[in-house]
């Protein structure tokens, strides 16, 4: 494995190269653009804003809904849109996998920092938000973010390559992860907080990796506090989903351009 890894950072300029094309790409045609990395959270939070304030009203404490929802709902849409585009990378790229060799995992790599810029376009609005609502900001505590967002990127990257590598042989693979991430995402502390969970649940809500990296998103940006022990249950997990999903695909790897 780290053999494969150091060959990996040996082809960076080809995953840069490729991130950019998959960018290009994918705003090439596209009227909005980059608008729609703000207009999907935005939609979507607009939604649960309106349920969650007037028919079904879920105590956030000081922090108001549309604020409380945001900062979860765009790392959320970083998760579920970057897995689902590495899953379907190998497959999508079918020509170039059978026809050249090169380490395969830069395809899904590349897939996921695609996802990076829709995630920074989305975020600059929750600064808009953050100002606009005159929530507390502590500039110390926002330096942990990269840490969170790195955990978060290892936990994609691992169901990334792992369900990539599966596509290729089970084209249902996709169907299955997309299901997966809609029921995944409502036990995702998203449209509701923690609090909503009773106590004596909370050590096994926290084994779902995204409840921790989400509520330590909440915790810097919103609360000014550092993440607590529970982002070490979500690191581990992470760091476990990298390990396999990574093992699994380099051990696939030289079937793919038979099968596909």
């Amino acid at each position: 494995m780290f053999s494969n890894i150091q060959q990996l950072f040996s082809t960076k300029d080809l995953i840069w190269a490729w991130t950019y094309r998959t960018i290009r790409g994918r705003y090439k045609q596209s009227v909005l653009g980059g608008l729609w990395a703000i207009i999907q959270p935005v939609a979507t939070v607009a939604i649960f804003s309106i349920i969650f304030t007037l028919f079904i009203p879920v105590d956030t404490g000081d922090i108001p809904y549309p604020v409380f929802a945001y900062t979860a709902m765009v790392p959320w849409i970083l998760f579920s849109s970057s897995v689902t585009d590495m899953v379907d990378s190998l497959v999508g790229n079918m020509n170039l996998v059978s026809k050249i060799y090169f380490p395969r995992e830069v395809l899904p790599i590349a897939a996921m920092l695609a996802r990076l810029v829709d995630f920074a376009i989305g975020y600059a609005v929750l600064l808009l938000l953050i100002l606009f609502y005159r929530v507390e900001i502590d500039l110390l505590a926002w330096l942990f973010l990269p840490v969170v967002l790195m955990i978060q990127l290892a936990l994609s990257l691992g169901l990334g390559l792992f369900g990539g590598a599966l596509n290729v042989f089970y084209r249902d693979t996709r169907h299955i992860f997309v299901l997966g991430l809609q029921i995944w995402m409502y036990a995702t502390p998203i449209i509701y907080p923690v609090t909503a969970i009773p106590k004596e649940l909370l050590p096994f809500y926290y084994l779902n990796p995204m409840a921790g990296v989400i509520e330590a998103y909440r915790s810097i940006l919103l609360h000014q506090q550092l993440p607590g022990p529970y982002l070490m249950i979500s690191a581990t997990m992470a760091f476990l989903s990298f390990l396999f999903g990574y093992w699994f695909f380099k051990r696939a790897e030289f079937q793919f351009a038979d099968v596909v």
